[in-house]
């Protein structure tokens, strides 16, 4: 008996030490299925943002809201903000943006505004890119946007109409950041170039750009985040040009595309 007992106490000790490590496995397993998730859908939303992509209309089976929480710093005065949101059906902004947005009900949509400028100009009210961080009197542009996965079980991807399901599905946040890059700070001194910079220094600065978008998950059921974080990077060669459509202002990298510049000598 007392060697019976000695053995249950083993193997007792031992399933203890089994079942406490089989939670950090499946922990572990999770994690690594959702940064696989995450370095595939990056790499459709880089390239289709990077391109200037005006299609991918499957991605209004995936993404389901964007907002872009924006603040005005004007010359003068105190700053003001504001909050433009976007779904499928609806969409929503605060003056002074177009009364009339467009809901995200297509894939030109969806691109358009996840390429907003991180800084706009007030000028005539044409929200355009600001190439340098050396203007003011401005917007700042804070975009969010909430996206189920593209990536990962069949069974959660359309057609499937299970509210149930769909919820349940894996989903982040992507906050999207299209900045200008930092220039030379010299150029813009009065001293050296009372005039103002040399026009190619400017075209240069219209010409390049950085792309930051931040994943942020799991996107939970109470609309907490979970604790993944993971930023994807790249610059963009090529023009920013912005269209005006039904009362949007929609953005769209044109990579590779420059403008000549002739110089004095």
């Amino acid at each position: 008996m007392v060697e019976i007992a000695i053995c249950l106490a083993i193997i007792g000790v031992a399933l203890v030490a089994i079942i406490g490590v089989l939670p950090i496995g499946m922990r572990t397993q999770r994690d690594n299925r959702e940064e696989t998730i995450i370095n595939q859908d990056a790499t459709v939303f880089l390239e289709a943002i990077r391109s200037g992509a005006r299609g991918l209309n499957d991605l209004t089976n995936y993404v389901y809201a964007i907002t872009n929480y924006w603040t005005y710093f004007p010359v003068n005065g105190a700053p003001n903000s504001g909050v433009n949101g976007y779904t499928y059906s609806s969409a929503s902004a605060t003056p002074p943006f177009p009364s009339s947005p467009l809901p995200i009900n297509c894939g030109t949509n969806i691109i358009g505004l996840l390429s907003t400028p991180e800084f706009t100009t007030n000028a005539a009210g044409n929200f355009q890119p600001i190439p340098t961080l050396f203007n003011n009197n401005g917007y700042s542009n804070h975009v969010v946007a909430y996206v189920r996965s593209l990536s990962g079980p069949a069974i959660e991807k359309p057609p499937q109409d299970n509210d149930i399901v769909v919820a349940d599905s894996f989903g982040y946040r992507i906050l999207c950041v299209n900045a200008p890059v930092a220039v030379d700070t010299n150029v813009y001194s009065p001293a050296l170039y009372p005039d103002g910079p040399p026009a190619y220094v400017k075209q240069l600065a219209d010409s390049l750009r950085e792309l930051r978008l931040t994943f942020l998950w799991p996107q939970l059921p109470n609309g907490n985040l979970g604790a993944g974080r993971q930023t994807f990077r790249t610059l963009v060669a090529g023009q920013l040009s912005q269209v005006f459509t039904n009362g949007q202002w929609l953005y769209f990298y044109q990579p590779q595309s420059f403008t000549n510049v002739v110089t004095s000598p």
